[in-house]
């Protein structure tokens, strides 16, 4: 069996879905889909979940949302038209919208997740319809009924362990199964979803389950390239990278697949393809445990804003044992992840979210850092971006470092930090926001 997801775009139009049909009736491995909610059918159009969010703040503000609400369903509904479809399956989507919306609104995370599941969940409803009246044989899957059970945590959920063997015995039906992305259910049946964009990593959860051949990404790109388009001109496409230089580039900006999703693939070692919709015959990249290094040392270069510093200074602090150990347990005690953590003998600087930092939280982090930790200075640097230079072939490559910090030289971007993983196969930069996109020509120009 292979798992095939398609993105927002595929499912924008009822255009869009018949040539995401197309791609899965044309392989019978094919048999388990992944489907987003509706995305943007032009440039300026909305996506069904940033409505399905409008829809939500207008209710918890206002109480009622009706404007919001018809213009989600309208977007069901026209795809249903062009498909020639009865009202009917409108109706069920209507109702089941109308009966979210109704629901109740003293938890604002529980409620937001509620409603931004909706446009998961009836897409899917309305993809299995769809194929039907083309004379296939297709079922929609409710996640809570195949046993997808997530994390109690609302917009940041993970699977929990007990999903995989779930998953397993379930996803045995006839034909195509049709399976919502982004959200599962919480072990007290609450709906919870996964960070946005995480459709991406429910298709991973089903490969990893089902034992899959393979996990195809359809989005709207022929391959991953090797840089931003919108910031290098025809960058270089990347026809296979592995499981790490994917993850990395992920995290730090590349948005064709959300970094959390290799995990559960990762572990079982089946090989990831991204693949267009809109040119299913071009190769794609493939997502592998290995590969030959072929490309050179540098695979990939992204860069990503909303970083924030802590900047922490003792004197002798290489001798106070337990000093790391304090400090990231007062980060933990406000349930801040960090990102990186540069050091020197002296100092130290906790590389974050900026927007886990802010007003009372900020404070309280400073104030016990220098009460618990006596630190001689504390201070926080923001507008901070991350620029990942990601490859295997580095470790094995002298001088790349070198060449890296003289090309941002040239290009008059001063380093903020660096810091190289101890796997060699990412070397981070750290530089103000505003230089972002120079610092990403400068590499690119450099390795490419």
């Amino acid at each position: 069996m292979k798992i095939a997801k398609f993105g927002g775009t595929s499912m924008a139009s009822a255009e869009q879905i018949k040539k995401a049909f197309e791609i899965v009736i044309s392989d019978p491995a094919r048999r388990l889909v992944v489907v987003s909610a509706p995305g943007k059918r032009y440039d300026n159009d909305i996506k069904v979940t940033d409505l399905l969010i409008r829809c939500a703040e207008k209710c918890l503000s206002d109480g009622e949302a009706k404007d919001e609400l018809n213009a989600v369903v309208s977007r069901y509904a026209e795809i249903a038209r062009d498909f020639n479809l009865s009202g009917d399956i409108v109706q069920v989507i209507e109702a089941d919208l109308r009966k979210r919306v109704s629901s109740d609104k003293t938890d604002r995370a529980k409620f937001m997740d509620l409603l931004k599941a909706a446009g998961e969940d009836n897409c899917a409803k309305l993809a299995a319809e769809c194929l039907r009246s083309m004379g296939v044989k297709a079922h929609y899957v409710n996640p809570g009924d195949a046993g997808l059970f997530l994390s109690d945590e609302f917009g940041n959920a993970r699977v929990l362990p007990q999903s995989y063997n779930n998953l397993k015995a379930s996803l045995n039906m006839d034909g195509i199964m049709i399976f919502p992305g982004f959200f599962g259910y919480s072990a007290t049946g609450e709906v919870v979803t996964f960070p946005r964009g995480g459709s991406d990593i429910t298709g991973s959860i089903l490969a990893a389950a089902v034992d899959a051949e393979m996990y195809e990404n359809f989005t709207d790109v022929d391959s991953v390239f090797s840089a931003n388009p919108n910031i290098i001109p025809s960058p270089k496409p990347i026809s296979i990278l592995t499981y790490r230089e994917m993850r990395e580039l992920s995290y730090a900006g590349f948005s064709v697949l959300h970094e959390e999703t290799l995990e559960p693939v990762y572990h079982k070692g089946i090989p990831v393809c991204i693949k267009n919709t809109n040119n299913p015959s071009a190769p794609g990249t493939m997502i592998v445990s290995e590969r030959e290094n072929k490309n050179g040392p540098v695979v990939g270069i992204a860069g990503d804003k909303g970083f924030c510093s802590i900047y922490l200074s003792k004197y002798m602090m290489n001798r106070e044992i337990g000093f790391g150990r304090k400090m990231l347990q007062i980060l933990e005690d406000e349930g801040i992840a960090y990102e990186h953590i540069p050091s020197g003998i002296d100092n130290v600087s906790v590389v974050i979210r900026e927007r886990q930092l802010g007003g009372e939280t900020e404070e309280r982090v400073i104030n016990r850092i220098k009460s618990e930790l006596k630190v001689d200075d504390i201070f926080v640097v923001r507008k901070l971006a991350m620029v990942m230079m990601v490859g295997e072939g580095m470790k094995n490559t002298i001088g790349i470092a070198a060449r890296a910090g003289a090309a941002l030289a040239r290009a008059g971007v001063n380093l903020e930090m660096i810091n190289q993983g101890s796997s060699e196969v990412s070397m981070m930069f750290g530089v103000k926001e505003e230089k972002v996109n120079e610092a990403v020509k400068a590499l690119y120009n450099e390795f490419f």
